[in-house]
C-alpha cells in the first residue's frame, strides 16, 4: 500500500521535521557580544551552548536541568545560564511547546547584576 501524500500528511511531515530541533533568536547576539574585543574568551563557550541549545528538544524545564544542572529558572519562562565556568551569564526565555529560545541578555556577573532577568 502506498503512502498517500494529502496537504494534511504534507503540513504534519514538514512540522514535524520543523520542531526536531530548538530554534535560537537570535545567534547575531551572541557573536555581537564575543566580537567585543573585552569578550572574545567567551566565543568557544558561547558557539559550545549554541550547539547543544540547538540540538536540544527540551520539553520542559526538568529535561533542560538533566543537561545543565546549572541553569537557574528564575519567573516568566526565564532561564539563566552560566557560561565560561560561571565568568559570564546567559538569559533566554524558552517556548517549549514551539521548541524556540529567544535569547535576551548576556553579559558579565556585574552587568547581570543591573538587569531584572524575568522581564529582561
Amino acid at each position: 500500500m502506498r503512502y498517500k501524500l494529502t496537504l494534511p500528511n504534507l503540513v504534519s511531515l514538514v512540522t514535524i521535521l520543523y520542531i526536531c530541533t530548538m530554534r535560537i533568536i537570535a545567534f547575531k547576539t551572541l557573536r555581537a557580544f564575543w566580537e567585543k574585543p573585552e569578550f572574545t574568551d567567551s566565543e568557544t563557550s558561547l558557539r559550545s551552548w549554541y550547539y547543544d541549545a540547538k540540538n536540544a528538544n527540551w520539553k520542559n524545564y526538568n529535561e533542560l536541568k538533566q543537561q545543565y544542572r546549572n541553569a537557574s529558572i528564575v519567573g516568566n519562562d526565564r532561564v539563566v545560564f552560566n557560561i565560561k565556568g560561571n565568568s559570564y551569564r546567559l538569559v533566554v526565555a524558552i517556548d517549549y511547546e514551539f521548541q524556540v529560545i529567544f535569547i535576551r541578555f548576556i553579559g558579565t556577573h556585574m552587568q547581570y547584576d543591573l538587569i531584572d532577568a524575568k522581564t529582561i
